[in-house]
């Protein structure tokens, strides 16, 4: 098969999926660290009111693929991941039990929704990610999605290593991940089809796979931050989250 050739859609999905077996942050240290019990509890604080930023800004990015999607059936089934993150005004999304988890870890609502303690490294990755759905192709917004395929492993990894470990945590407060197993598959076939089907040149599934990289990219940045900050070498930058600055609720007090 030349470069130029259409791969067939069984072969571009095999690639997507290697794509994710090499670059996936299942493999990072970070999060080898956080499922298996070895970051204390400011650390994992950290790491929950950075990802908050990622989660809050979901709906927000899927709104902005929302806007270009071209008929009412596209827009329906895009607008179910809009639900699943922000709510419907009576069953609470995503964002609201990440919060949930921050609340358990300790850490103020109004600090961690003001955003005022993230890691320069979280933002610039997070808004990288919105803008990119916004100026790419709706192929390519739809492909950077495709990170969902390898998210089971790593939320079954996270909850299972997080309740073993951590005295800290619960069922209750790792709710967050449990309807994203469902969720995600459902959210997976979707945008799988759709760019197996839409992919109709070799350049476009380049840019397919090229958008998938990306994701994995800015996901893996994400947590390079906060190992450089939290971790090794502990470098926390000015007017990020401290364990013993103000984002600790008086009730809980300081780790």
């Amino acid at each position: 098969m030349t470069e130029s050739e259409l791969l067939p859609p069984e072969e571009l999905e095999r690639r997507l999926r290697a794509i994710g077996e090499e670059r996936y942050h299942i493999h990072h240290p970070f999060h080898h660290l956080l499922h298996g019990g070895k970051l204390t509890r400011p650390q994992v604080q950290a790491w929950a009111l950075n990802r908050y930023y990622y989660q809050a800004s979901i709906p927000a990015k899927d709104a902005a693929v929302l806007g270009r999607l071209p008929t009412p059936e596209l827009r329906r089934e895009w607008r179910r991941r809009i639900v699943d993150h922000d709510g419907d005004g009576e069953k609470p999304g995503g964002v609201e039990r990440w919060l949930i988890l921050t609340d358990g870890l300790g850490l103020d609502r109004d600090y961690v929704t003001s955003l005022r303690g993230l890691l320069p490294g979280t933002r610039h990755a997070v808004d990288a990610y919105v803008n990119f759905v916004k100026s790419r192709s709706v192929l390519e917004a739809v492909a950077s999605s495709l990170t969902e395929m390898f998210s089971p492993d790593i939320i079954s990894q996270r909850v299972s290593g997080m309740l073993r470990n951590y005295d800290f945590v619960s069922e209750r407060t790792l709710a967050y991940f449990t309807p994203r197993l469902t969720q995600a598959p459902q959210d997976v076939e979707f945008a799988l089809g759709y760019v197996k089907a839409h992919a109709r040149t070799r350049a476009e599934q380049e840019q397919v796979m090229d958008a998938l990289r990306f994701k994995c990219d800015l996901l893996w940045a994400q947590l390079d931050a906060l190992h450089f900050a939290y971790v090794e070498p502990g470098y926390v930058p000015p007017g990020a989250w401290r364990p013993d600055g103000a984002a600790l609720t008086s009730a809980v007090g300081v780790p």
